[in-house]
């Protein structure tokens, strides 16, 4: 299965919850450091990275951006924009999920010394990842508040009949 065949249920998250799951990520964090700086995976990682700086007052902030994604289509090959030098050592990166392990195994590679956390993690990608939060399954698409607008959905019980 390949594109948005791959994704048979849809996980909004809303600016609050997205907000209150970075802080028990925080908390999660807290023995893991200290670290010297963040590192977000663009873009998905910025929010997430912002909210961790502030509740882990890390000031400093750097990005690895890389492009794997467009809407719900994974392009067929991943595109480093800008990386990153050195290990990664005492750097915490961030990125809002792991899916399919893609993006994380480059970045994974990339520094390979920094502590890798994401709010939302999916099975196939889950064993990158050191810390997280939220596990949903491989056919979720999570629906972030930064891709979303607010607009009457179906009841479920009418998505599902076909």
């Amino acid at each position: 299965m390949s594109g948005a065949d791959r994704y048979r249920k849809t996980f909004p998250v809303s600016w609050e919850q997205l907000q209150r799951d970075c802080r028990v990520l925080s908390w999660r964090l807290l023995d893991k450091g200290p670290f010297d700086g963040i590192l977000a995976i663009t873009r998905g990682g910025l929010v997430p990275a912002a909210i961790l700086a502030r509740e882990l007052d890390i000031r400093t902030i750097d990005t690895i951006c890389v492009s794997t994604y467009d809407w719900k289509t994974q392009t067929k090959k991943a595109t480093v924009l800008k990386g990153f030098e050195g290990s990664g050592k005492n750097w915490l990166l961030v990125d809002d999920l792991v899916d399919t392990g893609k993006t994380a195994k480059i970045v994974r590679d990339m520094v390979p010394d920094a502590h890798f956390a994401t709010v939302y993690a999916k099975p196939e990608g889950r064993p990158l990842v050191d810390t997280y939060i939220t596990e949903v399954s491989q056919d979720t698409w999570i629906l972030f508040p930064w891709d979303a607008e607010t607009q009457f959905v179906q009841p479920i019980i009418k998505n599902s009949e076909s």
